[in-house]
């Protein structure tokens, strides 16, 4: 890239593309998941991060979105940044899926009182809360489109 944001953006969309391929090669070698809507431990810090299989492929599809609206606008125009609203709708976004994929795990520790190694030890994915992740990825992909219009407008404005 040939500044922050298009460094940025480069970053999301290898690391996006890895994600996909990760799940890919994952099937090619062991042929696992079974579906895309197999249970996968997506992190484990400082609880397991759970939920299907495609909801990472979603994100990375998100993430390979922004990658390309961020370089296409600004090679166009340096200047444009994503402005504070759109940074608080794609973080926003962000927390609501992070919750999405705790929630359960969360459930499982407070059915064990607060003993979170015995809660860990025996917790096995039960629910995934749809309605949380899509509200989360309805907020990252406003901001997407909010950062598409305006970038559009600006450039359309400038001719």
């Amino acid at each position: 890239g040939k500044n922050s944001i298009q460094k940025f953006a480069w970053f999301l969309y290898c690391f996006a593309i890895w994600d996909i391929f990760y799940y890919v090669f994952l099937k090619v070698l062991l042929n696992w998941p079974e579906s895309l809507f197999t249970w996968d431990i997506l992190f484990l810090i400082p609880i397991p991060w759970v939920g299907p299989v495609i909801c990472p492929v979603i994100i990375s599809l998100s993430m390979i979105l922004l990658a390309l609206v961020l370089i296409y606008f600004n090679e166009r125009d340096p200047r444009l940044k994503i402005n504070p609203r759109e940074w608080t709708l794609f973080i926003s976004g962000s927390l609501i899926v992070i919750f999405s994929f705790v929630l359960d795990c969360y459930k499982c520790i407070h059915l064990y009182k607060g003993e979170v190694l015995d809660a860990i030890a025996q917790y096995i994915p039960q629910h995934f809360d749809w309605w949380i992740f899509w509200l989360g990825e309805a907020f990252i992909l406003t901001a997407i489109s909010l950062f598409f219009f305006r970038s559009k407008y600006v450039i359309s404005q400038a001719k």
